[in-house]
């Protein structure tokens, strides 16, 4: 009874989608140390995702895919702090009513300096990104980074997939507003994130346990005693 009374909240509980989601799950690696030779990380300038930083609101470009850019733009970003051989999972949710594909990946640091492809695409957005951020007066940080940690780049390519007869649209989609959220693992078996909703359906299953265990019993009773009645 208990088991049915879980299913019966769950399906009460279920709404529409009204948003898309993608994610990535993959285990932290084991920290390795940055120095402070230049240049480092914080010359990239990327936002950083973290314990203490679990999630961002963000708009990323998008284009249509091309021969230039197949898979779509890229965006990068870093995801720091974390417990080495834990279990996360990294989603990027955004409004169902802006039609786009994301492909989430998250590659360790050493894997993306080793490989000319990735090193490339990571220095094209860093450098972009730096352009933009010029006006703000922003410069290297001083910051020592000779610090020991677990660390992996996440990497996101976004391709729109709308059709319009808006020629402009067309050709210079709107940037996609999204949410990107790090979620770790309890025992590297359930997302931290779902635990009150988790708890919450618990609850009411258990409370309707009880209560139907108590309807059941007021309804014997009333059978029992029109029986004797008749």
């Amino acid at each position: 009874m208990l088991i049915l009374s879980i299913l019966l909240y769950t399906c009460f509980l279920a709404a529409p989608a009204i948003a898309n989601v993608e994610k990535t799950i993959f285990t932290a690696p084991e920290s390795i140390t940055f120095g402070d030779a230049r240049p480092n990380l914080l010359d990239l300038h990327l936002v950083s995702l973290s314990p203490k930083k679990l999630a961002i609101r963000t708009a990323l470009p998008v284009v249509f895919p091309t021969e230039e850019y197949p898979r779509g733009l890229s965006s990068w970003y870093l995801l720091g702090g974390l417990r080495p051989g834990q279990r996360y999972e990294v989603r990027i949710c955004w409004a169902a009513t802006q039609p786009t594909d994301f492909l989430l990946e998250s590659f360790e640091v050493t894997d993306v300096f080793d490989s000319p492809a990735l090193l490339q695409d990571l220095s094209i957005y860093a450098e972009e990104r730096q352009s933009s951020l010029l006006g703000e007066g922003l410069t290297g940080s001083s910051e020592p980074t000779a610090v020991k940690q677990s660390a992996l780049f996440l990497r996101i390519q976004s391709v729109a997939s709308f059709y319009t007869t808006n020629k402009e649209l067309m050709q210079y989609p709107p940037p996609v507003d999204v949410n990107i959220i790090l979620d770790p693992y309890l025992l590297n078996i359930f997302p931290q994130s779902l635990l009150p909703t988790a708890a919450y359906i618990i609850l009411l299953a258990v409370a309707s346990w009880f209560l139907s265990g108590f309807a059941w019993a007021k309804l014997q009773l009333f059978v029992q005693e029109k029986q004797h009645s008749d």
